[in-house]
């Protein structure tokens, strides 16, 4: 039997490939947040490797032993702010881009609702219908107050 043969099929039909294209079970993080951690990655990596050296030059009870340590211990500080940056530009993203718009979601009905409207309303929202008995208005203005006057700031 072939290495790359499958089971299944008859001798000499061709067998199965080595790639085989799978759905990913997460989708791919975007760009801005994906650079951010492979940079942190990359720092953390260097700062262990840092910390082993210095251990081990510490061991050995070489000179190079202090000047490492302190490099590794100004390696944690940056490897810190890397995961920081990638959790802060996370939520960026998420905040700037997660918002996933769907046919039925709230604020869609209720503009859908504004628009259906009378067609004298133009699209405007409605005051609220009903109300206590003997009551002019569901909001008044205050008297003495300009900015509710028509007219009031234009021209």
């Amino acid at each position: 039997m072939r290495m790359y043969e499958d089971e299944r099929v008859g001798s000499g039909a061709p067998g199965r490939s080595l790639w085989v294209e799978e759905e990913a079970a997460r989708r791919r993080l975007p760009d801005p947040v994906r650079t951010s951690a492979v940079r942190a990655v990359l720092i953390v990596a260097v700062t262990l490797t840092e910390a082993t050296i210095a251990f081990f030059l510490m061991l050995t009870g070489s000179w190079l032993a202090f000047p490492m340590a302190l490099g590794g211990i100004a390696g944690t500080v940056v490897a810190t702010w890397g995961v920081l940056d990638v959790l802060i530009t996370r939520q960026m993203w998420n905040q700037r881009y997660g918002v996933v718009s769907q046919p039925n979601s709230t604020a869609r009905a209720r503009r859908r609702e504004a628009r259906s409207g009378p067609p004298g309303q133009g699209g405007r929202i409605r005051p609220p219908q009903g109300g206590p008995v003997g009551r002019a208005a569901a909001w008044q203005a205050p008297a003495g107050d300009r900015r509710y006057q028509a007219g009031a700031g234009r021209g």
